[in-house]
């Protein structure tokens, strides 16, 4: 076997209703003033004011940073993280999407003043110290609670991740209950994002691919393969929307150990250039790129299908391989997602840029089972078209 690292948060909590000892866990690991780092979505909801509520009885004192964007740029975080270091909080607390919770970790990081954000972009650049943190997530989606795992959009249209075990939390919080009004189109395309996360790690090429990763993105895929229909369309489901959110975590600690590859790759130029949420950029790409990884790598696939697809089990082989890549084209037909780059009215001119941009991920494109090339990446995103 061969030597692997596996780091993980290092408590996870989970439960209905979890988010109501929010305060006493801040008093117990973090103090009597934190920042709130959190989205104006979320505040609209009123789920934020569930948070602020318990943090109020536990005496805590909030400093509230509500200006989150999807696809964060690197302004929103230098700004929470400014604002956190002048009012002196002694810690953050992450509540929202992949968006908020990203943003946190690099405030944590960033509001000691010992390190730049341009210094830490890369693997293993950031080194600390933070700030005790603390994420809560809202979607079943980006596992970002449980990731060491930042990104940031960076000019106009391009993504940099900052990938360091400093940013895991101290406490990963999950509360299905925070999941319950996810409108249908959110659960479908966080949901997706989930999955490929797992599928994705257990296929990894990645030197640390390890078993650990691999047992969790199975039973990541378990829990959501069966859960990811009925949350979207009977999303007041609660087994269904315990499912996802748990599934999604574990599929978050598999690829923050065993990491992602070309699916995320080919899908950053899409959210960077037209900021598709992240998840349906995963899913617009998904069935094909994963089309042309079983020509040369059919296993992984072959034996990850039948855990998502139980009815799959029944083929072998390449065969079992391809009809796991049409049963996620169709899964994201059902869940009602778009299906092509077509419906998103995407130029098809741009294709050529895409495939470039996506040439510039080369930390993920590494972990890809089959060597991608520029003009592989083309022919996938006109696959996708």
């Amino acid at each position: 076997m061969n030597p692997f690292t596996f780091n993980t948060s290092k408590s996870i909590r989970f439960g209905e209703g979890a988010v109501s000892q929010l305060g006493d866990i801040v008093k117990g690991e973090i103090g009597d003033r934190v920042m709130v780092v959190t989205d104006p979505g979320m505040v609209a909801t009123g789920l934020v004011e569930r948070a602020l509520t318990a943090l109020e009885k536990a005496g805590v004192a909030v400093e509230l940073f509500c200006d989150v964007e999807a696809d964060p740029p690197e302004n929103v975080i230098l700004t929470a993280a400014g604002r956190a270091r002048d009012a002196g909080v002694d810690g953050v607390v992450g509540f929202g999407g992949g968006s908020s919770l990203d943003v946190a970790k690099l405030v944590s990081l960033l509001a000691l003043g010992k390190e730049t954000l341009a210094d830490i972009y890369g693997v293993g650049n950031a080194k600390g110290p933070r700030l005790p943190l603390i994420l809560v997530p809202t979607t079943s989606g980006t596992g970002s609670e449980v990731t060491p795992i930042s990104i940031v959009t960076t000019g106009t249209n391009e993504k940099m991740g900052v990938v360091s075990p400093v940013i895991l939390p101290d406490v990963a919080l999950l509360d299905p209950e925070l999941t319950y009004g996810l409108p249908p189109h959110i659960t479908a395309a966080t949901g997706i994002d989930a999955m490929v996360h797992a599928i994705e790690a257990y296929a990894s090429a990645s030197a640390n691919n390890n078993p650990v990763s691999r047992m969790l993105a199975t039973q990541a895929l378990t829990l959501m393969g069966g859960s990811v229909l009925k949350a979207v369309h009977e999303g007041s489901d609660k087994q269904a929307r315990a499912n996802m959110l748990l599934g999604s975590m574990l599929a978050g600690q598999a690829f923050a150990n065993s990491p992602v590859a070309a699916v995320h790759a080919l899908a950053y130029p899409l959210g960077g250039h037209f900021h598709i949420p992240h998840g349906l950029s995963n899913a617009l790409v998904l069935p094909h790129v994963l089309r042309f990884n079983i020509v040369t790598s059919p296993q992984p696939y072959a034996e990850l299908a039948p855990y998502a697809f139980p009815e799959l089990a029944e083929l072998e082989g390449q065969a079992r391989a391809a009809a796991f890549c049409d049963r996620l084209a169709e899964l994201s037909a059902e869940c009602g997602l778009q299906t092509s780059l077509r419906a998103m009215e995407i130029p098809q001119d741009i294709l050529p840029r895409l495939a470039s941009d996506a040439m510039n991920q080369t930390r993920l494109l590494v972990n890809n089972p089959r060597p991608v090339t520029e003009q592989d990446a083309l022919a996938i995103y006109r696959a996708a078209y």
